[in-house]
């Protein structure tokens, strides 16, 4: 058996922003198979802290980043835990990122900086008896953990994984907190931690893992460009020997047509009927000859959705409509409020989980225009729905979308359509080929049929990732 500790600042269904809540939550029921036992070390925000099961405190610190701090053992939603109970750092109202102003907490640094401390100190003293052989963080707000286990002398006895879920977040801190961070000064520089004159806690993680993983394989070779490395193509291209590109699954046990019991459940997509009726009734919407697509993202420029808003007449000449959730931009909100005049776009800002389930069960086709997209998700769970995936070509979507090119059509085996460039004319054509094959009622169950059959689970990623432990903990 593999000890691995993963660590990371949110975990669904505890606590979610995003896609890295997901991947966290669902690998180490995933990783069981594998031989891997993994607990996940997660701070403690007062959803999480609500949530506990029969929470045991296995240890005390009387100032961690400026604060009383508890280390507390539990389980909760059938995850093994190791919970950081430093009032001072969470226990604050609203989002995990941001204040009520919308901006990052200031204190962000020293939130996340005592995260990876305390990974480190129990990879290095143990906790209660346990102790891993692996260390997997996630993204910059794990980025730390290599610097203080070499500090500790931690370094070769226990294996580290960086996974960059978004490589545009880096986690910056102002050089001035280098004491304050409890960071060594002597890595302040190109070939540490140093960037830009500031303190970047991904790249001090992207210099000091033993290995990095991302969540699909274009995506790993994307970040090795200008385009897409957002300021460390060169670091990339430097470990590029040590990175390794691995699809995110989705849990097919929440993510199940025969069995969601947010939706009327279906074995095949003829039962999709039902649940389109029963969003357009929810929404709003009239009955319209064309595909109903929906929309479940945060609402950012990454995210293309300002693309969407241009292409969209397209698609509602063609008596298309659009079924949108999400919350982001408040330039994007109001536009998608302003679009939700027309008779067939359903605006709900927000998020809301059985809402997203009942939108993708009940939409012909779901819109992923992202100008960069590290693997995604919400593709994964139209396939699983029979919900057909119009995506961008890049990262992941390009990975998991077999495009309905004429090639692909005359084989039987398209599952989606993708464009490039990621323009607003392209996106465009491909809402227009859309409607095309939706008009074509053997094309489009075809499609549908090859969407529900794709495999879209954990499976073949579950097995890079314990090959990938086995190594580390071999070696250390």
């Amino acid at each position: 058996m593999t000890e691995v500790l993963s660590v990371t600042s949110e975990c669904a269904p505890l606590v979610k922003t995003g896609g890295l809540a997901d991947v966290a939550g669902a690998l180490p029921g995933a990783l069981k198979a594998e031989g891997v036992k993994m607990r996940t070390l997660l701070p403690g925000y007062p959803a999480v802290m609500k949530a506990l099961e029969d929470p045991r405190v296995v240890s005390t610190q009387a100032g961690l980043f400026g604060g009383p701090a508890r280390i507390i053992a539990a389980t909760a939603a059938g995850l093994d835990l190791v919970v950081l109970d430093a009032p001072h750092l969470y226990d604050r109202p609203g989002s995990i990122y941001l204040g009520p102003d919308g901006r990052d907490w200031p204190d962000n640094p020293e939130r996340f900086a005592a995260l990876s401390w305390v990974a480190a100190q129990i990879a290095v003293e143990g906790l209660g008896g346990w102790q891993p052989q692996v260390l997997h963080g996630h993204d910059w707000q794990a980025g730390f953990v290599p610097e203080y286990l070499h500090a500790m002398g931690g370094t070769g006895r226990i294996g580290t994984v960086l996974t960059i879920h978004n490589i545009a977040f880096h986690g910056l801190a102002d050089a001035g907190k280098l004491r304050t961070l409890k960071l060594n000064p002597n890595r302040f520089n190109p070939d540490g931690f140093e960037f830009w004159g500031r303190i970047s806690a991904l790249k001090a993680g992207l210099m000091g893992a033993d290995r990095l993983t991302t969540v699909s394989p274009t995506y790993a070779g994307e970040l090795m460009t200008d385009a897409f490395g957002m300021g460390l193509d060169g670091v990339m291209r430097k470990r590029r020997a040590d990175l390794t590109g691995i699809i995110n699954g989705i849990d097919e046990d929440v993510w199940n047509p025969e069995t969601d019991p947010a939706i009327t459940p279906y074995k095949d997509a003829h039962g999709k009927a039902k649940n389109r009726a029963a969003l357009r009734a929810e929404l709003g919407l009239p009955e319209a000859t064309g595909p109903l697509c929906c929309v479940v993202s945060r609402l950012t420029e990454q995210k293309g959705l300002d693309l969407l808003l241009q292409a969209l007449p397209t698609l509602l000449a063609r008596d298309g409509q659009l079924a949108l959730l999400g919350s982001g931009d408040g330039g994007l909100e109001q536009a998608f409020r302003a679009a939700a005049r027309d008779a067939g776009v359903a605006v709900r800002i927000g998020y809301d989980e059985a809402l997203s389930h009942r939108m993708i069960a009940g939409a012909d086709a779901i819109l992923v225009p992202s100008r960069f997209e590290p693997c995604g998700l919400t593709q994964l769970y139209g396939l699983r729905y029979g919900t057909i995936p119009v995506v961008a070509l890049t990262g992941g979507l390009a990975d998991t979308v077999i495009n309905a090119s004429p090639a692909a059509l005359a084989m039987g085996v398209a599952t989606g359509i993708q464009f490039h460039p990621v323009t607003a004319d392209a996106l465009t054509g491909a809402l227009t080929q859309l409607c095309d094959l939706f008009a074509q009622p053997a094309a489009w169950d075809m499609m549908q049929r090859n969407a529900m059959r794709q495999p879209v689970g954990w499976g073949p990623s579950a097995g890079a990732y314990g090959a990938l432990y086995r190594g580390l903990a071999a070696r250390s």
